[in-house]
């Protein structure tokens, strides 16, 4: 009992100042873009992975308070028990609630979903005598007040101390006709909502940004404001961001449904494959099978007119190489698939981390790996960055005549290779959520080189 009370009065004590005690305490809400258990078990997100970021610069640690309602953080921060929010906060929001608001890290736009089956309004005018929803204070609610004016018989429901994720599933079911939310809540989204599109946007964005308690130190400010300036000039805010978010509209709702309808009659024979695969690589075989489906649709008998055949589509050459007698046979298939990948992984140069080498190794598992070799200057100089997000930016440019003209290797469908590498991480992310890990009792791939990316 004494434990459990000193326990209770440990919780309910306010923070100190982070540069007093070398930990920085933060609450967060569980969701793909903020805070999440990824499927290696590790915490991940945008946001946390920033945050993580600046308390290394700062040299201090972290601890996480997670909480299940919108108003469970403010009231957090209104005792001090936490040092700073994180849950894709609108600035205006946090000014409302009369808190200190970081520096910002983005714009986000606001939109209107609908169901994608129904007729799609065209603007607020469209909107009149619908049924519209949108969250308390998630800042929606004094733009449409504004819009009002104009559109004097919209109306709307105020959800009170929900997410988006429930606010969606509620669209979904049929309670609304459309709903009010922020892009970065709902492109994570996409892939489970393929049922739900963007109709338009509204024309003002959300600044987001972290909260801080009144009165919180001068040095804390102070450090988020120099760290977020930083970050935005080098590079990390964009790159982390592209981990995340960068791949999320490459999909339309009839691939995302395609492979949620594929998978009950293609996946289950096919599964005993992939796996035996991932103990032979050590590569997820939930990635695997994303690159199955993208290169058949798990079709173990697919032939394109350039010869490329089987589930993982290898050419001859690749096949022979990667000792795939028959490339119909789905097993050999996938198998061969997973070696010329971890073969792709190996001509990476050895400076580029994940979850960025898996990425860039699967645009050379689309090219092969004469996309490495071609000696322009403008991939040259991407690569050196080791960010995807600069990588993406110049692959295009590989298949445009003028610098097609002056690489040794010629012409190179770079734009085909994002779509491959961008399609298949988006099937991941599916599949991740749908599919359990699978934890064999011994790995023969070489784990540290072959890893797959965080979820």
């Amino acid at each position: 009992m004494l434990a459990l009370m000193t326990a209770l009065a440990a919780c309910s004590r306010p923070a100190a100042p982070p540069e007093t005690t070398g930990v920085l305490q933060v609450g967060v809400r569980n969701s793909p873009t903020t805070y999440f258990m990824a499927h290696n078990g590790e915490p991940a997100g945008f946001e946390h992975d920033l945050l993580v970021a600046f308390a290394q610069s700062q040299n201090w640690s972290v601890e996480w308070t997670e909480e299940s309602h919108p108003d469970t953080l403010f009231e957090l921060l209104d005792s001090h028990r936490i040092n700073l929010a994180a849950a894709s906060l609108p600035r205006a929001v946090v000014k409302d609630r009369h808190l200190i608001a970081g520096p910002i890290l983005f714009e986000s736009p606001v939109h209107i979903v609908t169901r994608a089956t129904e007729k799609a309004p065209r603007s607020m005018a469209d909107l009149s005598g619908k049924k519209l929803a949108l969250i308390i204070g998630s800042g929606h609610s004094p733009m449409l007040m504004r819009l009002k004016r104009k559109y004097p018989k919209l109306g709307w429901a105020a959800l009170e101390n929900v997410w988006p994720e429930e606010l969606l599933a509620q669209l979904q079911a049929g309670k609304y006709d459309a709903v009010v939310i922020n892009g970065m809540d709902f492109d994570p989204m996409r892939n489970v909502y393929p049922e739900l599109a963007v109709a338009f946007n509204l024309p003002e964005k959300q600044q987001i940004v972290w909260a801080l308690p009144k009165g919180s130190s001068q040095a804390l400010r102070n450090g988020l404001a120099r760290f977020v300036e930083r970050a935005q000039a080098d590079g990390s805010i964009k790159r982390i961001y592209e981990r995340y978010f960068g791949h999320l509209r490459q999909l339309d709702s009839s691939d995302i449904l395609g492979v949620l309808q594929r998978r009950p009659s293609r996946l289950p024979e096919l599964r005993r494959h992939f796996q035996e695969a991932q103990t032979l690589t050590g590569i997820d075989w939930r990635l695997l099978a994303a690159i199955g489906y993208q290169e058949s649709q798990w079709n173990a008998f697919a032939t394109s007119p350039t010869g490329v055949r089987g589930l993982m589509m290898l050419t001859g050459e690749t096949a022979d190489r990667m000792g795939v007698a028959d490339r119909l046979d789905a097993r050999q298939s996938i198998l061969g698939g997973a070696r010329y990948l971890v073969m792709m992984k190996e001509t990476l140069p050895s400076r580029i981390p994940e979850p960025d080498r898996t990425w860039l190794a699967l645009a050379a598992y689309n090219q092969g790996k004469g996309i490495w070799r071609m000696h322009a200057a403008l991939l040259r100089r991407a690569m050196a960055t080791r960010q995807l997000a600069d990588v993406k930016e110049a692959l295009p440019y590989l298949s445009r005549g003028t610098y097609a003209a002056a690489m040794k290797y010629g012409y190179a469908r770079g734009g085909e290779a994002l779509n491959f590498a961008e399609n298949i991480r988006s099937y991941y992310d599916i599949l991740l959520r749908l599919e359990p890990e699978y934890k064999p009792l011994f790995n023969l791939g070489r784990r540290a080189d072959t890893q797959a990316p965080p979820g």
